[in-house]
């Protein structure tokens, strides 16, 4: 069986972000794997926890990747955003792995603001510009919203890949 050429690469505290990476994974017929971290952070403890690690940038240990992310082509990476930051495993990830990224994209679940600080945050970690980036608010998916906004997203990733695919064989 040939390997995708995507991958979808995501933390969930909640399962929000992981609902949409498993549409994203769908849509895109990507590969998953999700960020793994030994901490709790289930309940009001695991929240406060998650802020007390995001505010202060304290490090956190994630599990090592289980697919070989230099084989993708394409590196889709999800996060929560907390208090208008990239939630610390993604930090954790990117950091670890950037150098074996080739082309990326980002998306992000949000309840209220700080989706494009987290966004460009996640641009400065991975040091790649995305090919496309997207922000789903809670609202948006109380509203239905979600599968219209990935729709977009998968379209404006496959234009560019196909372009920059297009690109490449030419030079």
């Amino acid at each position: 069986m040939p390997h995708a050429r995507n991958l979808v690469v995501y933390f969930s505290r909640t399962g929000i972000t992981r609902r949409v990476a498993l549409s994203l994974a769908a849509a895109l017929e990507a590969d998953i794997e999700e960020i793994v971290e030994e901490a709790d952070r289930s309940g009001l403890r695991g929240y406060m926890r998650s802020l007390i690690d995001v505010i202060t940038g304290r490090p956190v240990r994630v599990a090592p990747v289980r697919h070989d992310i230099s084989s993708y082509e394409l590196v889709v990476i999800g996060t929560p955003v907390w208090a208008a930051s990239v939630s610390s495993p993604v930090r954790a990830w990117l950091l670890a792995n950037r150098s074996q990224l080739r082309r990326v994209a980002f998306f992000c679940t949000l309840g209220g603001r700080g989706h494009d600080a987290a966004l460009a945050q996640m641009g400065s970690l991975a040091q790649r510009r995305p090919l496309a980036t997207c922000a789903i608010a809670a609202r948006e998916i109380r509203r239905g919203e979600e599968r219209r906004l990935i729709d977009i997203f998968t379209h404006r990733l496959a234009y560019k890949c196909a372009r920059l695919d297009e690109l490449e064989w030419m030079a």
